[in-house]
Protein backbone atom coordinates (compact mmCIF):
# COMPACT_ATOMS: atom_id res chain seq x y z
CA UNK A 1 0.00 0.00 0.00
CA UNK A 2 3.03 2.66 1.02
CA UNK A 3 5.15 1.63 -1.43
CA UNK A 4 8.47 1.42 0.57
CA UNK A 5 11.89 1.68 -1.18
CA UNK A 6 14.72 1.67 0.94
CA UNK A 7 17.98 2.56 -1.20
CA UNK A 8 21.83 3.43 -0.26
CA UNK A 9 23.20 6.11 -1.49
CA UNK A 10 26.73 6.08 -3.35
CA UNK A 11 28.09 9.33 -2.02
CA UNK A 12 31.00 9.34 0.54
CA UNK A 13 30.54 11.51 3.46
CA UNK A 14 34.14 12.18 3.18
CA UNK A 15 33.39 14.14 -0.20
CA UNK A 16 30.48 16.68 1.20
CA UNK A 17 31.20 20.07 0.77
CA UNK A 18 29.15 20.69 3.35
CA UNK A 19 28.93 18.59 6.91
CA UNK A 20 27.33 19.68 9.71
CA UNK A 21 25.54 18.82 13.03
CA UNK A 22 22.69 20.11 13.87
CA UNK A 23 21.29 20.51 17.85
CA UNK A 24 18.07 18.60 18.99
CA UNK A 25 15.88 22.22 19.20
CA UNK A 26 17.61 24.08 16.44
CA UNK A 27 16.56 25.50 12.92
CA UNK A 28 18.79 25.74 10.32
CA UNK A 29 18.04 27.55 6.85
CA UNK A 30 20.44 26.76 4.22
CA UNK A 31 20.59 27.32 0.15
CA UNK A 32 20.43 24.39 -2.57
CA UNK A 33 21.77 25.15 -5.96
CA UNK A 34 20.07 22.89 -8.35
CA UNK A 35 22.10 19.65 -9.14
CA UNK A 36 23.42 19.63 -5.75
CA UNK A 37 22.38 16.71 -3.50
CA UNK A 38 21.14 16.79 0.62
CA UNK A 39 21.62 14.56 3.28
CA UNK A 40 19.85 14.23 6.25
CA UNK A 41 21.21 11.83 8.90
CA UNK A 42 19.73 10.68 12.29
CA UNK A 43 23.01 10.24 14.15
CA UNK A 44 21.50 8.68 17.23
CA UNK A 45 17.58 7.08 15.70
CA UNK A 46 13.89 7.98 16.06
CA UNK A 47 14.59 11.56 15.52
CA UNK A 48 11.92 13.92 14.21
CA UNK A 49 13.19 16.18 11.27
CA UNK A 50 10.94 19.07 10.65
CA UNK A 51 11.54 19.76 6.69
CA UNK A 52 10.12 22.41 4.33
CA UNK A 53 11.62 23.91 1.33
CA UNK A 54 11.37 27.06 -1.05
CA UNK A 55 11.45 27.88 -4.98
CA UNK A 56 15.02 30.07 -4.28
CA UNK A 57 13.53 32.44 -7.24
CA UNK A 58 9.93 32.65 -6.10
CA UNK A 59 10.00 31.86 -2.98
CA UNK A 60 6.04 32.17 -2.75
CA UNK A 61 6.24 28.30 -4.14
CA UNK A 62 6.98 26.74 -1.35
CA UNK A 63 6.84 23.08 -0.76
CA UNK A 64 3.14 22.07 -0.85
CA UNK A 65 2.12 18.81 0.50
CA UNK A 66 -1.30 18.02 -1.20
CA UNK A 67 0.61 18.64 -4.85
CA UNK A 68 3.37 16.41 -3.80
CA UNK A 69 0.69 13.61 -2.25
CA UNK A 70 -1.25 14.00 -5.26
CA UNK A 71 1.39 13.86 -7.78
CA UNK A 72 2.42 10.50 -6.47
CA UNK A 73 -0.72 9.29 -5.06
CA UNK A 74 0.90 8.43 -1.54
CA UNK A 75 0.55 9.73 2.02
CA UNK A 76 4.53 8.70 2.36
CA UNK A 77 7.47 9.82 1.07
CA UNK A 78 10.48 7.41 -0.07
CA UNK A 79 12.68 6.75 -2.75
CA UNK A 80 11.53 8.40 -6.28
CA UNK A 81 9.49 10.45 -4.36
CA UNK A 82 9.10 14.02 -6.36
CA UNK A 83 8.82 16.73 -3.49
CA UNK A 84 6.54 19.64 -5.35
CA UNK A 85 5.77 23.05 -4.85
CA UNK A 86 2.39 24.08 -4.64
CA UNK A 87 2.50 25.13 -8.26
CA UNK A 88 2.87 21.42 -8.76
CA UNK A 89 6.87 22.38 -9.69
CA UNK A 90 9.25 19.55 -8.87
CA UNK A 91 11.69 21.24 -6.27
CA UNK A 92 13.70 17.97 -5.43
CA UNK A 93 13.45 13.93 -5.97
CA UNK A 94 14.13 11.54 -3.23
CA UNK A 95 16.96 9.47 -4.13
CA UNK A 96 18.29 7.69 -1.35
CA UNK A 97 16.40 6.11 1.77
CA UNK A 98 17.47 4.35 4.77
CA UNK A 99 14.27 4.46 6.40
CA UNK A 100 11.49 3.56 3.70
CA UNK A 101 8.97 6.20 4.10
CA UNK A 102 8.64 9.69 5.65
CA UNK A 103 5.46 11.91 7.05
CA UNK A 104 3.37 14.28 5.53
CA UNK A 105 0.65 14.87 7.39
CA UNK A 106 1.78 15.73 10.90
CA UNK A 107 2.69 19.18 10.64
CA UNK A 108 5.09 21.11 12.96
CA UNK A 109 4.47 21.14 16.60
CA UNK A 110 4.08 24.81 17.94
CA UNK A 111 2.84 26.39 21.26
CA UNK A 112 -0.93 25.93 20.25
CA UNK A 113 -0.79 22.28 19.44
CA UNK A 114 1.11 21.10 22.88
CA UNK A 115 -1.49 22.65 24.40
CA UNK A 116 -4.30 20.92 22.91
CA UNK A 117 -2.52 17.70 22.24
CA UNK A 118 -1.14 17.66 25.48
CA UNK A 119 -1.70 19.92 28.69
CA UNK A 120 -2.13 23.67 29.04
CA UNK A 121 1.36 23.86 30.88
CA UNK A 122 3.12 22.99 27.61
CA UNK A 123 2.35 25.73 26.25
CA UNK A 124 5.63 27.54 26.86
CA UNK A 125 8.06 24.24 25.41
CA UNK A 126 9.69 25.47 22.58
CA UNK A 127 8.76 24.24 19.15
CA UNK A 128 9.45 23.30 15.58
CA UNK A 129 7.30 26.67 14.71
CA UNK A 130 9.46 28.39 17.19
CA UNK A 131 12.67 27.53 15.50
CA UNK A 132 11.25 28.32 11.96
CA UNK A 133 10.51 31.42 13.28
CA UNK A 134 13.99 32.47 14.58
CA UNK A 135 15.52 31.10 11.55
CA UNK A 136 13.28 33.41 9.55
CA UNK A 137 14.05 36.30 11.50
CA UNK A 138 17.91 35.94 10.94
CA UNK A 139 17.04 35.86 7.32
CA UNK A 140 17.87 37.93 4.53
CA UNK A 141 15.18 35.82 2.36
CA UNK A 142 12.54 38.10 2.57
CA UNK A 143 10.59 34.99 3.17
CA UNK A 144 8.38 35.94 6.98
CA UNK A 145 5.89 34.42 9.15
CA UNK A 146 3.07 34.67 6.61
CA UNK A 147 4.95 32.56 4.70
CA UNK A 148 5.49 29.33 7.03
CA UNK A 149 4.50 26.55 4.46
CA UNK A 150 3.14 22.90 4.99
CA UNK A 151 6.03 20.57 6.30
CA UNK A 152 7.89 17.31 5.81
CA UNK A 153 8.82 15.49 8.73
CA UNK A 154 11.68 12.81 7.59
CA UNK A 155 11.97 9.72 10.31
CA UNK A 156 8.39 10.12 11.64
CA UNK A 157 6.26 7.39 12.28
CA UNK A 158 2.39 8.89 11.50
CA UNK A 159 0.00 5.62 10.47
CA UNK A 160 -3.41 6.25 9.22
CA UNK A 161 -5.93 4.34 11.19
CA UNK A 162 -8.63 2.60 9.39
CA UNK A 163 -11.28 5.33 10.75
CA UNK A 164 -9.27 7.94 8.53
CA UNK A 165 -7.49 9.08 12.00
CA UNK A 166 -3.65 9.91 12.45
CA UNK A 167 -1.18 8.86 14.97
CA UNK A 168 1.98 9.77 16.29
CA UNK A 169 3.70 6.14 16.77
CA UNK A 170 7.77 5.46 17.74
CA UNK A 171 9.62 6.46 14.97
CA UNK A 172 10.56 3.94 12.24
CA UNK A 173 15.00 5.52 12.40
CA UNK A 174 17.83 3.52 13.45
CA UNK A 175 21.21 5.14 14.49
CA UNK A 176 23.28 5.87 10.73
CA UNK A 177 19.78 6.10 9.04
CA UNK A 178 19.49 8.71 6.15
CA UNK A 179 17.09 10.36 3.36
CA UNK A 180 18.74 11.49 0.37
CA UNK A 181 17.31 14.29 -1.96
CA UNK A 182 18.86 15.98 -5.34
CA UNK A 183 17.79 19.48 -6.17
CA UNK A 184 15.53 19.50 -9.29
CA UNK A 185 15.96 23.78 -9.18
CA UNK A 186 17.44 26.30 -6.94
CA UNK A 187 15.55 25.65 -3.37
CA UNK A 188 15.99 26.97 0.16
CA UNK A 189 16.03 24.43 2.53
CA UNK A 190 14.12 25.48 6.10
CA UNK A 191 14.43 22.55 9.10
CA UNK A 192 13.80 22.16 12.56
CA UNK A 193 15.17 19.96 14.36
CA UNK A 194 12.06 18.72 16.43
CA UNK A 195 12.54 19.47 20.27
CA UNK A 196 9.14 17.65 20.91
CA UNK A 197 9.09 15.86 24.28
CA UNK A 198 5.52 14.59 24.47
CA UNK A 199 5.09 12.23 21.91
CA UNK A 200 7.10 8.90 20.89
CA UNK A 201 7.92 10.72 17.22
CA UNK A 202 11.82 11.18 19.11
CA UNK A 203 11.72 8.67 21.39
CA UNK A 204 10.77 10.97 24.13
CA UNK A 205 14.46 12.10 23.43
CA UNK A 206 15.59 14.77 21.07
CA UNK A 207 18.72 13.83 19.36
CA UNK A 208 21.27 15.69 16.65
CA UNK A 209 21.40 15.03 13.51
CA UNK A 210 24.41 15.67 10.43
CA UNK A 211 23.34 17.60 7.31
CA UNK A 212 25.54 17.10 4.28
CA UNK A 213 25.48 18.81 0.84
CA UNK A 214 27.42 17.51 -2.09
CA UNK A 215 28.10 18.98 -5.62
Amino acid sequence: MYGFIEKDSDLKIEDAVYNQVLEAGLGWMHELEKGQSFRILDMEGNQAVDTTFYDAHNTEDHYGAIATIVGQKNIYLTTGSILRAESGKPLLEITADKTGRHDTLGGACSSQSNTVRYAREKRYMHNCRDSFMLQLADSTTGIEKRDLAPNINFFMNVPITPEGHYTFDDGVSAPGKYVEMKALTDVIILISNCPQLNNPCNAYNPTPVRLLIWD
